[in-house]
């Protein structure tokens, strides 16, 4: 039924996010035309020409970025680790086939090797053509791509990386067993000592099951954990939840300098939103906490 209210909205010259993870709640967004789709082994791929934010991907009906705000998310995503560790060399990205998060994390000139590994190679060839501006982080010789599911990948490492980041898509499908505890002790036997992991944490409004249960798997294995909040007008709510965890290393606030150059071509991070990213209110807390 979804997918029927959907294509109406879009003889309308709408795209409308209608999907059973947020009942009762959808982001519609005016576009000129639908550019490309394909359905790859996992996924339904979309991308469209909106009206007002540049070009869309979609997977599986729910909007994954826009041009206008993308980097929003992949800023924050990117620098929370980065920057609360002292000395990132190793990295590595899981999902997030649009190469934003290899863009921002290129960004570090102490990273010496980005490990990158997303399970449908079709997002990768798809957001290359599409997104350039974001998929350039493809371009960067430290990147080694790896297509396989990101969870059989990482409980092949043992005490490999300084920062690992989860770009996930939402717990259904493949991307579902990212956000359970045996994926979670795979990331930390992956990491290095004074390691640092963050991962897409959904929403304290839509998801609060999954913030408590993120919460709760990271407090237990880590030694430090918390959590941020990153506006993104055209997520669902508007907003998404960052999980972050170490090994010892403290996470709201950065542990080193922000780079003069760096900050020059940042949009939304900066050491001060690092901080204030993780003041969160009392509600949310209360499920971080629980």
């Amino acid at each position: 039924m979804a997918a029927e209210v959907q294509e109406e909205y879009l003889h309308k010259g709408w795209f409308s996010e209608i999907n059973e993870m947020w009942p009762g709640i959808a982001v519609s967004i005016g576009v000129d035309k639908k550019l490309f789709s394909a359905k790859s082994r996992y996924q339904q791929i979309d991308v469209y020409q909106t009206r007002s934010h540049g070009k869309m991907l979609v997977l599986d009906g729910i909007i994954q970025l826009t041009e206008q705000d993308e980097f929003a998310y992949h800023e924050m995503m990117a620098h929370l680790p980065l920057m609360a560790h002292p000395n990132p060399e190793r990295v590595l990205v899981i999902g997030g086939g649009d190469g934003g998060i290899l863009r921002e994390a290129g960004r570090h000139d102490t990273v010496r090797r980005m490990d990158f590994c997303e399970i449908d190679e079709k997002v990768i060839e798809v957001s290359r053509r599409f997104f350039p501006e974001t998929a350039c982080g493809f371009n960067d010789e430290r990147v080694h791509i790896h297509i396989e599911d990101g969870d059989t990948f990482v409980n092949r490492c043992k005490s490999c990386y300084d920062v690992i980041i989860v770009d996930s898509s939402d717990p259904v499908g493949p991307g579902e067993a990212l956000f359970r505890r045996p994926f979670y002790n795979g990331l930390k036997q992956a990491l290095a000592p004074g390691g640092i992991i963050c991962t897409q944490g959904e929403s304290s409004f839509l998801h609060p099951e999954w913030v408590r249960e993120l919460s709760q798997i990271t407090r237990e294995l880590f030694e430090a954990s918390a959590y941020a909040t990153v506006i993104v007008p055209t997520y669902t709510g508007g907003h998404i939840s960052i999980c972050t965890a170490s090994l010892g290393p403290a996470l709201t606030v950065p542990a080193r300098p922000m780079d003069k150059d760096l900050q020059a071509r940042l949009k939304y991070y900066s050491p001060e939103v690092h901080k204030a990213a993780f003041a969160l209110p009392p509600f949310a807390r209360k499920l971080v906490e629980a």
